[in-house]
């Protein structure tokens, strides 16, 4: 019991020493008091109910617990993602930048199963090997093939203890590397002809993908691996107060991670920049009156908690610990202007045709940005 004890202290302490903790460790007295106060029926391999994982993901109460919702949208599609998961079929998420979609995934796997780190992260580089498995080449030349040297992929892994694995972005890998999955999700085998064996999926084996429907021409997927998915899209958020309820949360929680210096932002801070953000990237103003030009950016809900978390940077260590104008104007030029020939003249005609026109209340935040464009 004292050495059990001593090694929960030991990881606590070294979560705390983490740039980015996980999820199940960031929220672990959460997944606690959850997986005390279930009384549900739990699949094999899952830690909790899936009753239990849709209340740790939407908020709500576990005890005298109470439950941060993690993904602020429409329930009935996280129940979707839910119940896929308690069958034998993959889930892809995909949708727009900033959707949340990793996200969600990276919760569902840490309420399912405890660990979100078995994740591949899908880029142009991505090899076979690294979705199926590769050798400690040392091993190799020294004893040949055999269980020692061979080096498992979270996939792999993933097969083996029957749990959860993460595939990010998948759509960006090469065509070679999306068609490897086939098999895997259709056969739930791994074969490893090395060593004349294959590795059957241990129950509880699933797999969650994201893809962004804006890199869709990247590597498109193919029909046969669409088929071996359920898939769910996560929609933008469509009301102006949804959004802005997403932002001030994890604001306010990268601030508490980071240990930000600043004060969190004020709700007319947060509300001004995303406004801004869907004005710029629907092309028009809220109101409809107005059509305006879109930049070549995404102006995602992800980036808008970056901006405002950069801004906090900013005051707290180069301002007065408050943010001002000119700290929500230095990161809006950039996230704003990716491409200079063609997004700056957008962003002064938006500038000039619409900012300028909102009066006082937008006065200081006008005239910052104007400054940082010239």
């Amino acid at each position: 019991m004292a050495k059990k004890k001593e090694a929960a202290n030991n990881a606590a302490a070294l979560g705390t020493q983490m740039l980015r903790q996980p999820a199940e460790v960031l929220y672990a007295d959460e997944l606690e008091a959850l997986i005390a106060a279930d009384r549900d029926d739990r699949p094999q391999g899952w830690r909790m109910s899936p009753r239990a994982v849709l209340t740790y993901i939407v908020g709500g109460k576990a005890g005298g617990k109470e439950i941060t919702p993690k993904y602020i949208g429409h329930q009935r599609l996280v129940e979707i993602a839910i119940s896929t998961l308690v069958t034998d079929r993959a889930l892809l998420l995909i949708g727009e930048p900033g959707t949340a979609k990793s996200w969600l995934s990276e919760h569902l796997t840490a309420a399912i199963t405890g660990d979100s780190a078995k994740v591949v992260q899908g880029t142009a580089g991505t090899t076979e090997e690294q979705i199926r498995y590769t050798w400690n080449y040392a091993m190799l030349i020294a004893n040949g093939p055999s269980p020692e040297a061979l080096i498992r992929s979270p996939i792999f892994r993933a097969m083996e203890s029957g749990s959860i694995a993460r595939f990010e972005e998948i759509t960006r890998c090469a065509s070679e590397v999306q068609d490897a999955m086939i098999s895997l999700l259709s056969e739930k085998r791994l074969a490893i002809p090395e060593l004349s064996i294959e590795v059957a999926a241990a129950r509880g084996f699933s797999l969650i993908a994201t893809a962004n429907t804006r890199d869709r021409g990247v590597n498109d997927m193919s029909a046969a691996l669409k088929r071996r998915f359920n898939i769910i899209v996560l929609p933008t958020p469509k009301e102006l107060e949804t959004e802005i309820d997403i932002v001030k949360r994890r604001v306010a929680e990268l601030a508490a991670s980071l240990e930000l210096r600043a004060e969190v932002p004020t709700d007319e801070a947060i509300e001004k920049v995303v406004t801004i953000f869907r004005e710029l990237r629907t092309g028009q103003t809220l109101d409809g009156k107005s059509k305006i030009k879109t930049p070549s950016g995404v102006l995602s809900t992800a980036e808008a908690i970056s901006l405002l978390t950069n801004s906090m940077a900013l005051a707290g260590h180069f301002g007065s610990g408050t943010i001002a104008a000119d700290d929500i104007a230095a990161g809006l030029q950039g996230a704003i202007v990716k491409d200079e020939e063609k997004d700056h003249s957008v962003w002064q005609e938006y500038l000039k045709n619409v900012m300028k026109k909102r009066g006082a209340a937008w006065r200081d935040l006008y005239q910052a940005c104007s400054d940082q464009a010239d």
